[in-house]
């Protein structure tokens, strides 16, 4: 291995050991490849992570080894870098850390961490969040310009329920990401009842291409609106964010007149930074903007009035929550008999 650098990062100095070790065996891209592209895009993926507490997505040994989702600051964090104490559905809880400077994410990329997943919360306020995040997520069947098509049908009913707007970006993969920065004053319960109702009026726009269908046996060959990205403790990966896929490809922030026309093979750690370079952070105004949830919340009432449309079920992990449907697939349910009224899926936090 080669000896250890040290990178300078907005003034201040991180050290990057064994360098030259191998991250993407296919292109060969190096950890230190990896911490460049980190430093070239800091300004962009700060914005994203400033004072939010930061899950890290490690891979010491690269795309080939063994991998876990660091929740917990790691041991031996810089003092310069703030954490935030968050409270898990299961009630437990862990100190994050909060990325408040450029090199706190070079000196997490020395570390093995190759995506960011922050939670929608700033460190000042951990139960509202500041940004819904609605996700386009394609199936089996489906592809990125399936996403596309949904994603500009999202933009119009964003629009139309409180004058809403998103910022889009690539998932890294298939998908389409929009966020909208909202006002913090809605509990991560409140937010996710908004996810679901502008997911099921873009699902009434688009019966046969978008589905809320939380199960995978019923959504078919369509976009599933994956609303429970909204709940506490899911996050979706920042923007600028690398992606653990053999060519290296990265979360991009697009301008909505290039949703349609970008895609996602564009981006990655070698052709992202001259983009960022040229455009600098397309998202870079996100923070200038707070959006109201009330005409989307109010449309969630109306669905459940007029329509008897409640409650979706929750992730696996999470327990039981208040006006939660049955956790059990249809199918299964099928079988079941009628007098057995027990819960499948539910558990502890992962």
């Amino acid at each position: 291995m080669a000896r250890a650098v040290e990178l300078d990062v907005d003034g201040r100095t991180v050290r990057l050991s064994s360098p030259d070790k191998v991250f993407f065996p296919g292109p060969g891209y190096t950890k230190l490849d990896v911490a460049r592209y980190y430093q070239a895009v800091a300004p962009g993926i700060l914005r994203a992570l400033r004072d939010r507490p930061t899950t890290l997505e490690r891979h010491p040994d690269g795309l080939d080894g063994e991998w876990f989702f660091q929740k917990r600051a790691p041991k031996g964090m810089p003092d310069w870098i703030p954490t935030a104490h968050i409270t898990f559905p299961s009630g437990r809880s862990a100190d994050e850390m909060c990325p408040t400077e450029q090199a706190a994410v070079v000196w997490a990329a020395q570390y093995g961490t190759l995506t960011f997943h922050p939670w929608p919360v700033r460190r000042a306020d951990v139960d509202h969040p500041d940004e819904l995040r609605l996700d386009l997520d394609p199936q089996p069947g489906t592809d990125f310009d399936d996403a596309v098509r949904a994603a500009h049908e999202l933009r119009s009913v964003l629009e139309e329920f409180g004058g809403l707007r998103g910022w889009p970006k690539t998932s890294g993969g298939r998908g389409l990401h929009v966020f909208v920065p909202i006002e913090p004053r809605w509990t991560f319960t409140q937010v996710r009842r908004a996810a679901i109702a502008a997911g099921r009026e873009l699902e009434r726009r688009m019966p046969e291409r978008v589905t809320t269908k939380w199960w995978k046996e019923e959504r078919g060959e369509r976009i599933f609106v994956d609303y429970n990205q909204t709940a506490r403790d899911r996050t979706i990966a920042s923007a600028y964010s690398v992606r653990p896929r053999p060519h290296a490809p990265v979360s991009a922030p697009l301008r909505w007149d290039e949703v349609g026309v970008a895609h996602p093979r564009d981006f990655d750690i070698r052709t992202m930074p001259p983009r960022f370079a040229e455009l600098g952070d397309l998202h870079a105004d996100m923070d200038e903007h707070a959006f109201s949830l009330e005409a989307l919340l109010d449309l969630a009432t109306k669905d459940e009035h007029d329509h008897g449309l409640g409650d979706l079920p929750y992730p696996p992990e999470y327990p039981k929550m208040p006006g939660e449907p049955r956790r059990v697939q249809p199918s299964r349910a099928r079988k079941r008999p009628p007098e057995d009224g027990r819960d499948e899926g539910a558990g502890r936090e992962g």
